[in-house]
């Protein structure tokens, strides 16, 4: 009995390195992808071939860590977007304003976008929603963590919402991040990208502030845009009964 055990434990060792072999060597496969693309002329696509000899390897030891060219793309899209989150997730914090919130993590991805053009192309060959896509998997995880920000506001504001909008928020906030990433992709789809991008972020962010002040407002809270919300936060610890910063201006 021991000795099996021991033989077992053998041979799960020399599985797992398999195993770690072959997701470095994925890994390198997408990575090679990710840098085919971007040296790529825009709108070119990057054959196989060419990823694979930046890999170092042979089209078809490629191919023993695919399917096919669709699950190499779909793994590539997530690979992309791994890297998008790396930028964006660090951005979702209760630091600043609401406005400089939303304008922190809008222009974390205009400004991806622009530097990586053909990658952020790469990213809307997908539609939206489409579930078990990295794509729908990447923005859901980014959704749900801006909706747990926006939660924790409301709760430290004393704000009860009630079922429906509840319901609705992980949708809505999925909704806004969809617009945000088409109306980039169509504003960097220009032969001269203008506003420049800094006003772009500016006004897209306003766009999506609105949004949320004015269906805020629709159920009698007020919103300021100038509070910090790490005040808030302060101004709740210290004194739960005191007047919050977001005024309800809802009738008895």
């Amino acid at each position: 009995m021991t000795r099996m055990a021991g033989h077992s434990g053998k041979t799960d060792g020399r599985q797992s390195r398999w195993d770690e072999h072959n997701e470095a060597r994925r890994t390198a496969v997408l990575d090679a992808a990710i840098a085919a693309i971007e040296a790529a002329p825009e709108g070119a696509e990057v054959p196989v071939a060419d990823i694979a000899a930046r890999a170092g390897l042979s089209r078809t030891v490629l191919y023993r860590h695919f399917d096919d060219r669709a699950d190499l793309d779909k793994a590539i899209r997530g690979r992309i977007f791994e890297h998008l989150q790396g930028v964006l997730l660090p951005r979702v914090t209760l630091d600043g304003t609401p406005v400089e919130i939303i304008q922190r993590i809008v222009g974390a991805y205009v400004d991806w976008a622009t530097a990586h053009p053909r990658l952020h192309h790469v990213v809307h060959q997908q539609p939206l929603g489409l579930p078990g896509s990295p794509t729908d998997q990447a923005i859901g995880q980014l959704a749900r963590q801006i909706r747990d920000l926006i939660v924790l506001g409301t709760t430290v504001l004393a704000f009860e919402a009630d079922d429906d909008v509840q319901a609705a928020l992980d949708p809505l906030v999925f909704g806004f991040i969809g617009m945000v990433m088409a109306a980039v992709h169509r504003w960097l789809g220009r032969a001269d990208p203008a506003p420049a991008a800094e006003a772009f972020t500016g006004l897209l962010s306003e766009a999506i502030w609105m949004q949320i002040h004015g269906m805020a407002a629709a159920r009698g809270l007020e919103l300021d845009a100038d509070v910090p919300i790490e005040q808030l936060l302060a101004g709740a610890l210290e004194s739960p009964e005191s007047e919050p910063a977001l005024e309800s201006t809802e009738t008895p």
